[in-house]
């Protein structure tokens, strides 16, 4: 069935009034549609020019907010004041103790200002109508410059269908015997940066699950997929600061501090603090890694947890900054919970 922009709308609240609780991803996905599509069918939205990289740099005008990105399996929500967004080709940052991100620039196609009740909200979507990257208004915003900056970006035509089309997320793996594991290897115990591990990777064709399998002995170790709530309660319960990555293909978004109220909802592990949110669906954990990357300051370690599909779902680290080692606290509590498999 086609979906016209009207037939759409009245079935996404009828949808709504049958199923209050259902965020727009899942309503999308039962409606056979895109977030996208929802989010363009909506009567107050506000379709805006695709002048990404423009938009990001005014942020800031727009004060104290929360940002959002997420993926199929985890959340994360991070309060705080954008600083100016900068640009290298496709790939740009925002980095502030607040705000950090890390954003690629060729999967952001479809923008809106939002209206959900009260809330209001910049989303902006992939090509296959799928979220990349949210900003919403908090009581500490400045509405004026949000409102400013909409119009100023708002698009010369609105109402008009979404070109979405599908993006193939599959990840592809190399068979081992294609792979040249000890040169590979050697790479992984030669890097000087954290950095420099996704370049690794392309250059020997090892996709990320995959090269947890073909690490050097003792720098990637399978670990129960209970003893990572584990190890984040006792860093919770240490008081230590951690960094947490959580990515779409357009974003990742980093958290660095602590991760005090820890929350159990159904299959969902959360963290509930006052500036930053988690919610990951621990049901959708397939493995769990213990990995350890070279430096040039010293060893690094972060658990990395992936999906069923080879996905990367969210990262754990230490916190750190360049030429500081690695926080012995952060290691003895990987240490003290990891339960190898």
């Amino acid at each position: 069935m086609e979906h016209t922009t009207l037939s759409l709308r009245e079935q996404y609240e009828a949808f709504k009034t049958e199923n209050p609780k259902v965020r727009i991803r899942d309503a999308a996905k039962q409606l056979g549609v895109s977030e996208a599509d929802l989010v363009a069918a909506g009567e107050r939205n506000v379709a805006l020019k695709p002048e990404f990289e423009n938009i990001l740099k005014e942020i800031s005008t727009l004060g104290y907010v929360m940002a959002l990105t997420r993926n199929d399996h985890a959340v994360h929500e991070r309060k705080g004041i954008y600083t100016k967004a900068t640009f290298n080709g496709h790939v740009g940052l925002v980095v502030n103790p607040d705000i950090d991100l890390r954003l690629f620039m060729n999967a952001w196609h479809f923008g809106f200002a939002v209206h959900e009740g009260e809330r209001q909200s910049l989303q902006f979507f992939d090509q296959d109508g799928e979220a990349v990257h949210k900003i919403y208004l908090t009581e500490q915003s400045d509405v004026p410059a949000y409102e400013a900056l909409v119009t100023k970006y708002t698009a010369d035509v609105q109402g008009a269908p979404l070109a979405t089309n599908a993006v193939d997320k599959t990840v592809e793996e190399a068979p081992d015997s294609e792979i040249d594991v000890a040169s590979f290897q050697q790479a992984w115990l030669d890097l000087k940066d954290t950095h420099e591990f996704f370049g690794m990777l392309r250059k020997f064709g090892v996709a990320r699950h995959q090269a947890m399998r073909l690490a050097p002995e003792g720098h990637a170790m399978e670990i129960s997929v209970p003893s990572l709530k584990r190890i984040l309660e006792g860093a919770s319960e240490r008081d230590l600061d951690i960094m947490v990555f959580i990515g779409s293909r357009g974003c990742i978004q980093i958290h660095t501090g602590k991760t005090k109220k820890l929350l159990q909802t159904g299959p969902w592990f959360n963290v509930l603090d006052p500036e930053f949110n988690m919610h990951l669906r621990e049901d959708a954990i397939t493995s769990v890694w213990l990995v350890k990357k070279p430096t040039e300051d010293g060893i690094v370690t972060s658990l990395e947890v992936f999906d069923k599909d080879g996905n990367i779902i969210v990262q754990f680290f230490g916190k750190r900054k360049p030429r500081i080692p690695e926080r012995e606290d952060w290691r003895q509590v990987v240490a003290d919970y990891a339960v190898a498999i």
